[in-house]
C-alpha cells in the first residue's frame, strides 16, 4: 500500500514555521510521507508543489485570521482536477 502524501506548506508572510513543522513530523510518524515546501509561499506555489509531488492533501498552517490564501489555493487545485480541498 502507498504511504498517503501530504504537502505541508506555509502560505503569505507569516515567518512563524514551528507549527507546520511539528504536524509534519506528527504526521511522518504516523506513517504519512511529508514534503514541507518552506516559508512564504504563494497559493500558486503551494499547488504547483503538490502536482508535481502528486500529493494526496495539502495542509496550510497561517498564524492569520483571515487566511485569505486558503480560498485561493482552493480555487487554484479545483482547476487543477481537486476533488476536495479542506483545511483552515
Amino acid at each position: 500500500m502507498r504511504k498517503l502524501r501530504v504537502v505541508i506548506a506555509k502560505p503569505g508572510l507569516d515567518g512563524h514555521d514551528r507549527g507546520a513543522k511539528v504536524i509534519a513530523r506528527a504526521l511522518r510518524d504516523a506513517g504519512m510521507e511529508v514534503i514541507y515546501t518552506g516559508l512564504r509561499q504563494t497559493p500558486e506555489q503551494i499547488v504547483t508543489a503538490a502536482l508535481q509531488e502528486d500529493a494526496d492533501v495539502i495542509g496550510c498552517r497561517s498564524l492569520r485570521r483571515s487566511q485569505p490564501h486558503r480560498p485561493a489555493a482552493d480555487g487554484i487545485a479545483r482547476g487543477q482536477g481537486a476533488r476536495r480541498c479542506a483545511g483552515g
